[in-house]
């Protein structure tokens, strides 16, 4: 979908303002940015390594996996963003950007959403993210969730002891020993932007 598109109203109607010329003018430019000045951005980007590995290890395990990164950009930014964490947009089922969702977190309704498109319920995904507004915010969808707390982001200073948490690692040998024991069998895992890039 390209950035035009984005831009139209439900009615399939342009935005006020906004003229099909200048739409086009203005996608063009977007796509010109994206690939270029913004791959420049990779170098500020910090990787966890572990990101990658997890992604790869809970999909060996059986597990769906969709990427909830907030769609504040455009599929050809979050692919890039995706790239850089070591892995290919085919790695997830789902990654939202701004022309496939029109949620935001910590809006619930990004959540459901999700699971809505994939066919799940809320309650068979686990949301997995550092962000404690933005990602925790899932569980009130019936969403499990889990905190990691590799770069955890804690703007709010909420109490974060509600939430199961660790690190990556910590989230993975959970994950294999729910899985193994069948106590608990998610449908889902997401995984927020934020850890992997």
């Amino acid at each position: 979908m390209t950035a035009v598109k984005a831009m139209r109203l439900p009615s399939g109607k342009n935005s006020p303002g906004l003229s099909e010329k200048r739409c086009l003018r203005t996608s063009r430019c977007f796509d010109e940015f994206y690939g270029k000045e913004f791959q420049a951005a990779k170098g500020l980007c910090g990787v966890n390594p572990s990101a990658a590995i997890a992604v790869h290890t809970v999909k060996e395990m059986g597990l769906r996996v969709a990427l909830a990164t907030n769609p504040i950009f455009p599929a050809v930014a979050t692919q890039s963003r995706i790239r850089w964490a070591g892995l290919e947009s085919e790695d997830f089922e789902l990654y939202t950007t701004y022309e496939n969702i029109g949620y935001c977190k910590p809006n619930p309704d990004y959540y459901r959403e999700i699971a809505k498109r994939l066919g799940v319920s809320p309650e068979g995904c686990l949301m997995v993210g550092n962000d404690v507004t933005e990602d925790m915010v899932a569980s009130e969808t019936g969403m499990q969730v889990f905190l990691l707390t590799d770069c955890l982001i804690n703007k709010e200073r909420k109490d974060i002891s509600v939430y199961p948490r660790g690190s990556l690692l910590t989230l993975l040998k959970m994950s294999a020993r729910r899985l193994n024991s069948n106590a608990i069998r998610q449908d889902f895992m997401m995984f927020s932007q934020h850890p992997p890039m």
